[in-house]
Parts: structure tokens; C-alpha cells; sequence
């Protein structure tokens, strides 16, 4: 079955894009990577996001994020598009964008990855291609799949906050709980028996009293 799921390594496919030819791993070389889909080039929420992209790419390089984008039109419409997108932007009318667009008019990509949305199709009654986020570790392995309907644009701020999330909880033995933001009490994982998370976290650990009488619920200051 097509598709990938989480801790799948990422396929090292071959694809051609606004920024010239790629394969894939070598693109990310070691750094995190993000790749996110459209259903087609020159559609109203699709322009939103990739200008929404646009304007916080220099966020994900500070986190060392590779970003590509998806859609199924070639790039000659890629780049038309994109000058589209930077008008909508409010800045310089150009074919640039920060990162690259695949082009996948066959839609071989988008079948391959499993990113196609049965439910809604173009006017020929073809599939499109859903609203796909994938973020991708330094191993080449995947961390995050995020899956939306064509009609339903993403919020780029939450997947800010959960790379945010997922490059903290790699590096540290900690889990961040609900509505976690960067700078916010993390949870000490269960793994971790208390004398161990006291030599681990020297800004201590607090534990919620509970009913049930169960030591599970463990805060700590975020660690750096």
C-alpha cells in the first residue's frame, strides 16, 4: 500500500523542481526537512500557504528545516505561480521562492507518499493531491505526518510549534504536553524512574497529586 508512516525512511526519489533537478536525500543532506503538498498550482488556499511558507522560512532555517514544496503542475507553472504568490506577499514580483516546488504533473510522487484525497477531485474527476505535511529527521526517517483535506488550509504557526516539539523531545528524555509552547513546563517521560529525572533536570520536577495515587505526572522547566 502507498504511503509512509512514522518512522518510515524517506524514499531517495528523484524529482524535477523551481530550484533545478533533486534527489531527495541528497537535498536534505543532515538537516530536519519538511515537505508539504498542494492540490494544484494558480488555487486560492494553496497561494495563501505557500506565501505564509514563504514568509516563515527564515524561522525554519533557524531550526535547520530543509523546506519543499508539492503540487502537480510542471514547473514552468510552479514559477508563473510563484509570482503570484509573492504578490499576494506584498513583495518583489518574482518566479523566486525560499525553497523549491516538485513538479509532479503525473502525479507519481503524490501516489507513491499516499497523498492523494479520494474524496475531492479536478474537473476531469481525478483525484487531487490532499494537504500533506511531512517532516522528516536528520536520519532520513519520518517524525511527523500531518494529513488535510483539500479544502482545509494549515496553520504554519502549529507546525512550527510541533517541530519545535519533536527537535526538543529527540534531544532531551522529556514529552511536551497539551498546548506546549517553547518556553513552557515539559513533562519528565515514563521511562524515567524519579532519581534519574532528578540528576537529569537540576531545575526540578514537580509532580501532580492524583487520585489514583500514580506518580505519573511529572513537570520540569524546559530543558536547553
Amino acid at each position: 500500500m502507498p504511503g509512509l508512516l512514522l518512522g518510515d525512511e524517506a524514499p531517495n526519489f528523484q524529482a524535477d523542481t523551481t530550484h533545478g533537478p533533486i534527489r531527495f536525500h541528497e537535498f536534505l543532506g543532515g538537516s530536519w526537512g519538511i515537505l508539504f503538498s498542494h492540490p494544484r498550482d494558480f488555487t486560492p488556499v494553496c497561494t495563501t500557504e505557500l506565501g505564509r511558507a514563504a514568509k516563515l522560512a527564515p524561522e525554519f532555517a533557524k531550526r535547520n528545516i530543509k523546506m519543499i514544496a508539492l503540487s502537480i503542475d510542471d514547473v514552468k507553472d510552479h514559477l508563473s505561480w510563484s509570482k503570484d504568490i509573492n504578490a499576494y506577499n506584498g513583495d518583489e514580483i518574482t518566479e523566486k521562492l525560499p525553497f523549491p516546488i516538485i513538479a509532479d504533473a503525473k502525479r507519481e510522487l503524490a501516489v507513491q507518499l499516499g497523498m492523494l484525497d479520494p474524496e475531492e477531485r479536478d474537473k476531469d474527476g481525478i483525484p487531487l493531491t490532499a494537504r500533506v505535511v511531512f517532516v522528516f529527521g536528520p536520519d532520513k526517517k519520518l517524525k511527523l505526518s500531518i494529513l488535510y483535506p483539500a479544502t482545509t488550509g494549515r496553520n504554519f504557526d502549529e507546525i512550527l510549534r510541533v517541530v519545535d516539539s519533536l527537535q526538543l523531545t529527540a534531544a532531551k528524555k522529556v514529552a511536551t504536553p497539551v498546548d506546549w509552547k517553547p518556553g513552557d513546563q515539559v513533562m519528565v517521560i515514563p521511562s524515567l524512574s524519579d532519581e534519574e529525572a532528578k540528576k537529569l533536570f537540576p531545575g526540578g520536577v514537580c509532580a501532580k497529586n492524583l487520585p489514583s495515587g500514580k506518580n505519573y505526572l511529572r513537570y520540569t522547566p524546559q530543558p536547553q
